[in-house]
């Protein structure tokens, strides 16, 4: 009895989703089935009045299978098809062509119960007409459907190429990864070399963060690199790119920028930070005791000039910057570097 009760409920339950989802989207569409529906019952009444019955033996059933069966599959094509799509031009013309050839094979298929005159060939021009009329009027749908794919299609790509664009993104700052940022200078190497403009490179280093995540936990410390990440990117250029490169340091790209313009800016970062109030979820204690190291490496002469046969201006940059922050990790913060 309770087995009974819950599969009544499951398929009250299915029924409502049914409703709920089918149901809505045909009523968008339910004067083209009112008017299939009509053009089948005037056919009709009008093979009835001018046709006289098969007799039993007569009857074709083979074809009457066949027939039937391809109107009943047109029928299914055209209900997915209003089912499916909203209002438009593509869905007008694809419900008109196939509500056209379902009419045509129901009359066709009537054609097989029924003896019509020789004049006139009421059922031959419904069946013919209909036919031709219906895949004509198709052929302009699944064009006009496909410019409509086309359209889609081109929108998906550039979905995609947004995706493969930002796919390394680092889960806890939702920051570029190193690799990102390495590629973004090598190309902006390229392009100021070119133009012959100056460029510099920051590594910010936030001090002490090893002690932040023994006591205030992993999560707590995600969360104030996702903050902070997110306070030194309101202090930058829009034509600047922050990324995080390794663990609790972030890398900056400074087009056009030369090496007076990045020590104002790392200043500015510094600033923004040790006035950075940042609030525990669980405590809701406040730290604002975290300071920065930065150092600089500027684009140069002298910076594109291998120490070894695999180093390429990108990483030369890179570990200039980083062999300065290294060197002067002990010093008080907060702590400015050229290189």
């Amino acid at each position: 009895m309770r087995s009974h009760i819950t599969a009544t409920k499951t398929c009250y339950v299915c029924d409502d989703i049914l409703m709920t989802d089918i149901n809505p989207m045909l009523k968008l569409h339910q004067w083209k089935l009112l008017g299939l529906a009509l053009l089948f019952q005037l056919c009709l009444l009008i093979s009835l009045s001018l046709s006289e019955p098969k007799a039993w033996a007569d009857i074709d059933w083979l074809d009457v299978a066949s027939e039937g069966g391809f109107a009943l599959l047109m029928l299914v094509w055209l209900l997915l098809i209003l089912q499916s799509r909203p209002q438009g031009r593509v869905t007008q013309w694809l419900s008109l062509s196939l509500g056209l050839i379902v009419l045509a094979q129901c009359q066709d298929v009537l054609d097989e119960f029924m003896v019509f005159p020789d004049s006139p060939r009421w059922d031959h021009w419904v069946e013919s007409g209909c036919m031709l009329l219906g895949m004509l009027l198709l052929t302009v749908g699944i064009y006009f459907w496909h410019q409509e794919q086309w359209v889609i299609n081109r929108q998906l790509r550039k979905r995609e190429g947004f995706f493969r664009e930002h796919r390394n993104l680092d889960n806890t700052t939702l920051l570029s990864r190193a690799d990102y940022f390495r590629q973004q200078l090598t190309l902006e190497l390229e392009r100021h070399r070119q133009q012959q403009a100056p460029l510099a490179v920051m590594l910010v280093d936030v001090d002490a963060f090893a002690l932040f995540n023994r006591q205030q936990g992993h999560r707590e410390g995600d969360r104030y690199l996702l903050a902070l990440g997110e306070l030194l990117l309101l202090n930058l250029r829009d034509t600047d790119l922050l990324c995080r490169y390794a663990g609790d340091r972030f890398a900056i790209i400074l087009p056009f920028t030369e090496q007076f313009g990045a020590r104002a800016l790392g200043h500015e970062l510094q600033a923004a930070v040790a006035h950075f109030a940042f609030k525990t979820r669980a405590g809701h204690t406040h730290i604002n005791h975290i300071s920065l190291g930065i150092a600089y490496a500027q684009w140069g002469e002298d910076a594109i000039v291998p120490t070894t046969a695999a180093d390429s201006p990108a990483e030369i940059l890179i570990k200039r910057a980083h062999q300065q922050l290294l060197l002067n990790k002990n010093r008080a913060a907060p702590r400015h570097v050229a290189a």
